[in-house]
């Protein structure tokens, strides 16, 4: 009797996990007989190692030769050396190999992953003097705020709208105990890695939450692949908004693993009705098993509503969205999440939660108001307006990828259909409220992951075990979209994260300045600034006033222009110390989102340094410090 001796194993198949083997019979026997027959891959073994080798070698490469102080109207565009691009296509193609053993060898596509985050984002991190976006700094400025006092003033009515920022504490707070236990002089120290470390956290919850309805590997690390792509959104540094929404995936994930109802599977537990690539729906959870998971995760509830005010709005519209199936109707943690946020809301966050529901009677139904981006005007300049378009076409083009999924794979859709319900439940926002410009941001961010995992499915499809002609030509088509998709969706992510970068970093110079005028400025001063898109502009917000006069309609900017002295002037409180402050960076800022016509800036800044109104305190090529001249108020303001 012939006896089989095990061989080792270099790779289960080296067809796609789902595809049928289709060799010969002894090309996966040890004896195949008598002629040595080991398992034959499609492609060598270390695929996987060296791609990412090769990655790394020429990332490193172009590292240090990108020009991130030259940039000019492209921001980082024109300054990533042409290294930096080959490492990325060469990231794709790995990644796209090592699909092909995902079933027996996922931690290849996991690595390729992991390696796309940090080649596509941790440059900034890394090269950056300074922190990355100038409004992360008032993230900082809270945390230093906070170690400073030693104290929260929820109730109190702080400058530049930043009463909020200790309302909802949580985000700040985590940061604090982080810069002691760090032993760095501030959060900026850190600051930049933020994307990084909360892209990496991400990427489990990701795969738990599409495992849930998938038991493809591929169709599971190709929807965190293109999650990846698509999230040039910005919402993932240094801000509340990352934490809270990294916690929010959480709940989600762990309410659909072990949330589902008894008896509520029917014919989604047979095979025969599942799409091939599908997951049995989850065990059932009897009473008890889910009141324990209430329990569990309402500590995640409260740390999302200690977070940020409106992921908690998100976590309820996604879980009373979920109620409406037979799967996931769980009345009593929708009741928890609500109450958690009610109880919040009319306690610690009782100030601004009163003053939006005044402003509801105004944006409600304001369906194009609410949906714009940023507070006025037009995106202006080659990077900010390709940035733009980059913008529009990315979430057209996962819209229409999850669109066809939706179409070819009714069966996935219809066993993932909680994970469908999740994704579209924040869209009714829109009509609710435009969070100062934000809405279609987080609306987007929100929606993500599920539009990831539909448009990851129009590209990876099953067909397992069918040797029709029709599925032979799906396989080989798909075989060239989906490298052609991901290296489409690669282009559209660059100029959409990068195409502003020229808004998004700050010289030290600049920083320098803004913090000698703002500490040197006496308590209960006025800081006036165009906009507080600069860096340390809201430095000591708890000591002294900020107005950043330029955030409105162009058109009421180009009648301050006329006569920006006076307007300012007029606007002061009397017996008030003013200072104006005029950097680089707000002037890039003010141009591109279009809150300044063509020179609108450098005609502001010769204006009000040539009126009697001001005198200049210091002045440099990165920026101008003015003090206001209450005294010269009867003279007559010369302007040229």
């Amino acid at each position: 009797m012939h006896q089989h001796v095990p061989v080792p194993t270099v790779e289960s198949s080296p067809l796609p996990a789902s595809a049928p083997a289709t060799g010969p019979p002894d090309a996966k026997r040890p004896d195949g007989g008598g002629r040595r027959s080991w398992p034959i891959p499609s492609h060598p073994p270390d695929t996987g190692l060296l791609t990412l080798l090769l990655a790394a070698v020429l990332w490193l490469y172009a590292l240090p030769r990108i020009g991130f102080r030259e940039m000019g109207d492209y921001g980082l565009l024109d300054q990533l050396p042409a290294a930096y691009y080959l490492s990325l296509l060469v990231l794709t193609a790995g990644f796209v190999l090592t699909l092909r053993r995902a079933g027996t060898a996922p931690w290849w596509p996991a690595l390729h992953c992991a390696a796309l985050l940090f080649a596509l984002k941790a440059p900034p991190a890394i090269l950056y003097d300074a922190v990355r976006y100038p409004w992360a700094s008032k993230h900082d400025a809270v945390v230093n705020t906070l170690l400073a006092n030693g104290e929260l003033r929820p109730n109190a009515a702080l400058s530049g709208n930043m009463s909020a920022y200790d309302q909802w504490p949580g985000f700040f707070t985590l940061d604090a105990g982080l810069v002691r236990a760090f032993g760095v002089e501030s959060a900026a120290a850190y600051a930049n890695w933020a994307p990084i470390v909360l892209g990496l956290l991400m990427m489990p919850v990701l795969v738990l939450l599409y495992r849930t309805f998938c038991q493809d590997w591929r169709l599971v690390w190709t929807a965190v692949w293109i999650f990846q792509l698509a999230n040039w959104v910005g919402q993932d540094y240094f801000a509340p908004q990352g934490l809270a929404f990294l916690l929010h995936l959480t709940v989600v994930t762990v309410v659909l693993r072990h949330f589902v109802r008894p008896g509520s599977a029917g014919r989604l537990r047979d095979r025969a009705h599942l799409d091939p690539a599908a997951a049995s729906v989850p065990p059932p959870t009897g009473h008890r098993q889910r009141a324990v998971c209430v329990v569990i995760l309402a500590p995640l509830i409260a740390a999302i509503n200690a977070t940020h005010q409106l992921t908690p709005v998100m976590l309820c519209i996604c879980l009373f969205a979920l109620s409406l199936t037979r799967r996931y109707r769980n009345y009593g943690l929708l009741a928890v999440a609500v109450l958690l946020m009610l109880t919040w809301d009319l306690t610690m966050g009782r100030p601004l939660f009163v003053e939006t529901l005044s402003t509801l009677k105004e944006s409600i139904g304001e369906l194009t108001q609410n949906s714009r981006a940023g507070y006025a005007g037009e995106l202006t300049g080659p990077g900010p307006e390709l940035a733009g378009t980059a913008n529009v076409l990315m979430v057209l083009a996962v819209a229409a990828l999850a669109g066809a999924a939706l179409v070819l794979r009714r069966r996935l859709v219809r066993s993932a259909l909680p994970l469908l319900l999740v994704s579209a439940a924040p869209v009714p926002l829109f009509a609710v409220n435009d969070y100062g410009g934000e809405m279609l941001f987080r609306v987007y961010l929100f929606g993500l992951p599920g539009a990831a995992f539909f448009a990851a499915a129009a590209l990876v499809p099953s067909a397992a075990g069918s040797h029709h002609d029709r599925t032979r030509a799906l396989r080989r088509g798909m075989a060239v979209a989906l490298p052609a998709v991901l290296l489409v969706l690669l282009a559209g992510f660059m100029p959409s994260y990068y195409g502003k970068e020229k808004m998004y970093y700050t010289p030290p110079e600049e920083t320098a300045l803004v913090t000698r005028a703002l500490d040197n400025a006496p308590d209960g001063s006025l800081i006036l600034a165009t906009t507080g898109s600069f860096p340390q502009a809201l430095h000591r917000y708890d000591r002294i006033e900020h107005w950043f006069f330029a955030e409105q309609e162009l058109p009421e900017n180009q009648r301050m222009l006329k006569d920006p002295a006076r307007y300012l002037a007029d606007g002061i409180p009397p017996g008030t110390r003013a200072y104006v402050v005029l950097t680089r960076t707000q002037d890039v800022y003010t141009a591109g989102e279009g809150l300044l016509p063509a020179g609108g800036f450098e005609t502001l800044r010769t204006k009000l340094s040539a009126s009697p109104l001001f005198r200049t305190v210091e002045s440099h090529d990165y920026g101008v410090v003015l003090e206001y001249r209450p005294a010269a108020r009867g003279t007559t303001t010369t302007t040229r």
